[in-house]
Order: C-alpha cells, then structure tokens, then sequence
C-alpha cells in the first residue's frame, strides 16, 4: 500500500507516516515502479502499537529508545524497558493531573471572588488594577490638562 493508502486505514496525515519512516519505526517495502513507497501490513502493525503506547502517555522520543534498544538486543526482553517507560508516563499524567486541579481550584476560587461580575450583576472589574490602565488614564488626564 501506498502512504496515502496507509494514511487512509490508520487515521494518520501523510506527514505523520514519513515521520514514524523517518524515524526508523515504520520500514516501507520498497517502491513501486512509478517510485511511490510501498508498505506492507507490518506497517499497519507498527502504527497501532505505536497508537497503542501513544494512547498511554509515552513520547514518540521513549518508542524511539525502546524500539532502538529491541533492535540492539533482540534476546533481552522489552517488558522492562517498556515498564520503564510507563512509569515515567504516569508521572507525566500525575504532574498533570496535579497542575490542573489547580488550575481548577483558581478557577473556582475566581468564580467564588468574581461571581456578580461573572452572571452580570456588577460591572466589569477585572482591569481595576491593572498598571498600563493606570498608566494610560494618567496619560490622558496630562494631555488634558496640558
């Protein structure tokens, strides 16, 4: 199959396809005689793991290693390396998880401060304490005056 035919039964852009070849994880079979690459369902096969790892937080930079190193020592096992790697995602997922609650305990705590404001019940306050406003106000009050 084609890259556009790839691209068609895996979801992935063009793009994305000579990236993974590029990258070393996706081998094309040849070309064809119009010199088009050609990929076989070993191709198909590479692409949904590597949807799969993607899907659980790992980085294309972590399958790059754990696919290199399998090439390297094709007689040690992956599941380690693979382990390794999950871990590194769930603390990625952690340190995200924790950065957005806290993003949503500030959102809370800004409807909490501002709600009048927020449903329109009081006038819009958010730039009462902002400085370039202080600063233009001033600027005009002394072109006025002058």
């Amino acid at each position: 199959m084609t890259v556009g035919q790839l691209a068609q039964r895996t979801g992935l852009s063009h793009k994305s396809i000579r990236d993974l070849e590029g990258r070393g994880l996706i081998h094309s079979a040849g070309r064809s005689e119009s010199g088009y690459r050609m990929f076989d369902e070993n191709a198909l096969w590479c692409v949904d793991a590597i949807a799969e790892l993607r899907s659980l937080g790992l980085t294309l930079a972590e399958i790059e290693r754990i696919h290199a190193a399998h090439l390297e020592h094709p007689d040690q096992p992956t599941g380690p390396r693979l382990a390794r790697a999950l871990e590194h995602s769930e603390e990625r997922i952690r340190a995200r998880i924790a950065a957005d609650q806290q993003k949503l305990r500030r959102t809370q705590a800004f409807w909490a401060q501002k709600h009048e404001m927020l449903v329109g019940d009081s006038p819009l306050d958010l730039a009462t304490d902002d400085p370039c406003r202080t600063r233009r106000r001033d600027a005009r009050a002394t072109r006025v005056g002058s």
